[in-house]
């Protein structure tokens, strides 16, 4: 057999075993939610955590496969984060974002499907549903069905009222 044909047929267990494991584990985290009661939001973010992950690990597995020298893929690697870092700190906002980020993911009282009410001013209010809560913005959907996205270092700054249905 050709050396290419072990390479693709190398390449296509990798895949399949990347769809296994997104599949299962996207079930082993829909029971684990139903179980526990976890919120739908940490359940989101874990399978999209869990699925970029098992995403580079078959990538990476990939390239050594089709004899991709692993200095050149660990350079080209660390060439990217370097200019990710450099972005970052010359943009303090998307930092800030991000941080964020983190701490609605661990410590807010807001998740998704909430209907909140945002306190902007004394008498300005802007109601809806969280509908996304992203790296850098937290998106609501309002009764009249438009969309605002709200930055993360944004919305944990203001007052919001969590509107609780009985």
């Amino acid at each position: 057999m050709d050396v290419t044909y072990i390479k693709i047929i190398e390449s296509l267990v990798v895949a399949a075993i990347y769809l296994v494991i997104k599949i299962s584990s996207r079930k082993v985290i829909d029971r684990t939610m139903t179980t526990k009661l976890i919120q739908k939001a940490r359940g989101k973010i874990v399978k999209k955590v869990i699925n970029l992950t098992s995403l580079f690990v078959c990538v990476t597995v990939i390239l050594i496969i089709w004899g991709v020298n692993q200095s050149d893929v660990a350079l080209y690697i660390g060439s990217i984060l370097t200019v990710v870092g450099v972005a970052f700190f010359a943009q303090w906002s998307i930092l800030s974002n991000v941080t964020s980020s983190v701490i609605i993911f661990f410590n807010h009282n807001v998740k998704l499907d909430d209907t909140i009410i945002i306190l902007e001013a004394k008498d300005y209010e802007i109601e809806g549903r969280v509908s996304d809560i992203g790296l850098f913005f937290v998106i609501l959907k309002t009764p009249l069905g438009e969309e605002i996205s709200l930055p993360n270092n944004v919305f944990i700054q203001k007052t919001i009222k969590k509107k609780i249905t009985m």
